[in-house]
C-alpha cells in the first residue's frame, strides 16, 4: 500500500504532544512537509526543529483553535509558506472534569466545546476554502469513542465528540464530488499526556473503563497516526464520511 506523502503538505493541530505529535512525525517520515499547530508554541517549535534537523520540512504555528481568527491565520500561513494544503488532521482537543449534567457549569461546557467542536468547525472551514480552490485534499477530524457512546459524568465532552461526527458526515457529503475527502477517527483510551492526567486524577473511573477494553491495554498514539495516514492516502480513496474506530474493541463489546 502506498502511504507516501512526498511533495504534499500536511497540517496537524494539537501537534506538540500525543496523537497530534505522532501524526506529524508519521507524515514527515512519509515525505510530507508538516505544519505543527499548537497552543503551546514552544513545544511545537521544539518538535518542528527536531524534524528539520532530521532532514524533514516542518514549521510550527501557535494556534488556539477556539479562536477563529487564529485558525484563519494558521491556514493562511500554511498556504503562504508552502503554496497549498493537501492533508489536515484536526486533532486539538481538551478534556472536561467528571460531573453530572445537573452539576456542570455552562462555562465549562462552553470551554470544552469551544475547542472540541467549534475548533473542528473553524479548522474545516478554512482548510476547505483552500482545498476547494485546489480541487483536492483530505481532512481527518479527531472524534473519540466518546463520539459513539455515552458515559456517566462526561456529557459535555461526549456532546462535542458526537458533534464532530455530525460535522464530518455532513461536510463529507458536500465535498465528495469536489475532490475532497473528509473522515474521522474515534480513538479509545490512548497513552497520551491527557490520558495520563486522567489516570492520575480519576483513578477508579479509569480502572473501570480499562476493564471494558478487550485488548487489555492502552492504545498507542502511533496506532492512531497510522489510521490517520491511511485515511489521507490513496488507499482510502473510496472512504467518505467514515468514523474509523481505533479503540481496542471497546465499542464492540
Amino acid at each position: 500500500m502506498n502511504l507516501s506523502f512526498e511533495k504534499q503538505i500536511a497540517l496537524v493541530t494539537g501537534a506538540a504532544s500525543g496523537m497530534g505529535l505522532a501524526a506529524a512525525q508519521a507524515f514527515a517520515a512519509e515525505g510530507a512537509a508538516v505544519i505543527l499547530a499548537d497552543v503551546n508554541e514552544a513545544a511545537a517549535r521544539a518538535v518542528a526543529q527536531q524534524l528539520v534537523t532530521a532532514g524533514h520540512k516542518a514549521i510550527a504555528i501557535r494556534c488556539d483553535v477556539a479562536d477563529e481568527a487564529q485558525v484563519k491565520a494558521m491556514v493562511e500561513q500554511t498556504v503562504s509558506t508552502f503554496g497549498r494544503l493537501d492533508a489536515a488532521f484536526n486533532n486539538a482537543g481538551i478534556q472536561s472534569p467528571v460531573a453530572e449534567v445537573a452539576d456542570a457549569s455552562g462555562e465549562e461546557f462552553d470551554r470544552v466545546n469551544a475547542v472540541n467542536l467549534c475548533g473542528i468547525w473553524s479548522c474545516m472551514k478554512y482548510e476547505l476554502l483552500q482545498m476547494r480552490k485546489q480541487g483536492s485534499g483530505c481532512i481527518v477530524n479527531n472524534s473519540s469513542l466518546g463520539g459513539l457512546v455515552g458515559l456517566p459524568g462526561r456529557a459535555a465532552y461526549h456532546a462535542g465528540k458526537h458533534g464532530v461526527l455530525g460535522l464530518t458526515k455532513s461536510a463529507a457529503l458536500e465535498y465528495a464530488a469536489k475532490g475532497i475527502r473528509i473522515n474521522a477517527v474515534c480513538p479509545g483510551i490512548i497513552d497520551t499526556p491527557m490520558v495520563s492526567g486522567m489516570l492520575a486524577s480519576q483513578t477508579e473511573a479509569m480502572k473501570e473503563m480499562m476493564k471494558d477494553v478487550p485488548i487489555q491495554r492502552l492504545g498507542r498514539a502511533e496506532e492512531v497516526a497510522a489510521a490517520v495516514l491511511w485515511l489521507c492516502s490513496p488507499g482510502a480513496s473510496f472512504v467518505i464520511g467514515h468514523a474509523l474506530v481505533v479503540d481496542g474493541g471497546y465499542t464492540v463489546r
